[in-house]
């Protein structure tokens, strides 16, 4: 009888290491933020700023050129910067501090050679290396959280930056809050028997495409307890077994992609339709034709980068032995 997959090594040593937004290699030094620290980075020559507008990054475009997403502090001015709320993001190996900043221009008012470019679209077009975006990951996170925190949730005084960002306090009644990262399991649910694996389509997607049912990780609820409520209401696909394959930073807001591997212990699919537009079952060949179309308007599973294609591709190439 083939081995199990809850049983045996996976194909890579950490996963994790193989999607997008995770090669961050700066050095937060998020135990020494002393209040000096951030104006001390921001007034240094060599400082990089992400300029993040609305939800999108400000961009250097010239040319044929690959856009540029660090800008140097001379550059900031003309996007109306709103630099009290300045995050310092941590020293790269080379010893640069890296900044995130807010700036209060709209998207479509940006000079040339600027333009702004939604994440998403940052890491399917390849427009940075691997460590840039992750820090990049870092720097959007923390500013949309400091963004819906500018107000106190307890008495709805303003909020002040302290800890160079990673803290805003109610200059009120001084209650604290600090950066959120919203836990969301992703799963690829698998018939081993049959050598299956269950997928389901969102109204949302592009035509013909498919991908792991995903959820939120309620209060009070384990991962793997949230792996099997979400297959569940979404499939009506009971899960036993759950085993951990990689994770994923996921700036669209701030969520941690927690990729997970599930044991079906049913079979009969009943979707929800106010979730899903479809959900049904994938032969390993089926699966693999699709990832071989997995870029362009055509594409059939998410692109290369996304933790759902590493899952599917995981899946496929796990070691088996009789």
């Amino acid at each position: 009888m083939p081995s199990s997959i809850f049983d045996t090594s996976a194909p890579h040593g950490e996963a994790s290491r193989l999607v997008a937004f995770s090669g961050n290699t700066i050095d937060r030094q998020s135990e020494f933020r002393s209040e000096d620290e951030l104006p001390k980075a921001m007034a240094e020559e060599s400082a990089r700023f992400f300029a993040i507008t609305g939800d999108r990054l400000i961009m250097r475009a010239e040319g044929e050129a690959t856009p540029v997403g660090l800008l140097e502090k001379r550059e900031l001015d003309k996007f109306h910067p709103e630099l009290r709320d300045t995050i310092l993001l941590g020293r790269t190996e080379e010893g640069e501090a890296l900044l995130a900043v807010h700036c209060l221009i709209q998207a479509d008012n940006l000079p040339e050679p600027y333009k702004a470019i939604d994440a998403r679209s940052v890491y399917r077009q390849l427009l940075m290396d691997q460590k840039t975006l992750g820090a990049y990951a870092q720097a959007n996170s923390l500013v949309q959280w400091a963004r819906s925190n500018r107000h106190c949730g307890r008495c709805g005084s303003a909020m002040t930056a302290e800890a160079g960002g990673y803290r805003r306090k109610c200059s009120a009644c001084g209650h604290a809050v600090f950066p959120r990262t919203d836990p969301v399991v992703i799963m690829m649910v698998i018939d081993e028997e049959n050598r299956r694996c269950l997928m389901g389509r969102s109204p949302h997607f592009p035509e013909g495409m498919y991908s792991c049912l995903a959820g939120f990780v309620e209060p009070g609820e384990t991962i793997e307890d949230a792996v099997r409520r979400e297959t569940l209401e979404e499939s009506g696909i009971r899960v036993g077994r759950v085993r951990y394959h990689a994770s994923q930073p996921w700036p669209i807001p701030h969520s941690l992609m927690i990729g997970m591997i599930g044991e079906a212990l049913s079979d009969e699919i009943t979707y929800d339709s106010r979730e899903l537009e479809d959900c049904r079952w994938f032969s390993v060949e089926e699966t693999e034709a699709m990832l071989a179309t997995s870029l362009g308007d055509a594409a059939k599973t998410p692109p290369p980068g996304a933790i759902a294609h590493r899952l599917m591709r995981d899946w496929i190439d796990w070691p088996r032995t009789s």
